[in-house]
C-alpha cells in the first residue's frame, strides 16, 4: 500500500464524495483519479453514483466520471489499511 492509498483510505471510512476526498487528502485532481482507480481494481474502495447508491461497481464509469462520484472503503480495504 502506497503513502496516497494509505492517506485516501484514511478518508473513506464514510462515504465521501470525490471532492471532499480530495480537499482532505491534498491530492491534485489527476493524481486522486489514478489511486482511486488502482483501489477500485484491488477491491479497496466502492464506488457509488450517490451517497446511499447501491450500484454496483461494473455499472460505474470511474474513468470518465471519477469526479461525479462518491466513494468508500471496502471491507477488504479497512484490513488493507488497519494492517499497516
Amino acid at each position: 500500500m502506497t503513502d496516497q492509498e494509505f492517506d485516501v483510505l484514511d478518508e473513506l471510512y464514510f462515504v465521501q464524495s470525490f471532492e471532499e476526498v480530495m480537499e482532505a487528502s491534498g491530492l491534485d485532481s489527476a493524481t486522486l483519479r489514478q489511486v482511486l482507480e488502482d483501489m477500485q481494481e484491488k477491491g479497496w474502495i466502492r464506488v457509488m453514483s450517490s451517497r446511499s447508491d447501491n450500484d454496483q461497481d461494473g455499472e460505474i464509469n470511474i474513468r470518465g466520471h471519477y469526479d461525479k462520484y462518491f466513494y468508500l472503503a471496502t471491507k477488504s480495504g479497512l484490513m488493507a489499511h488497519n494492517s499497516r
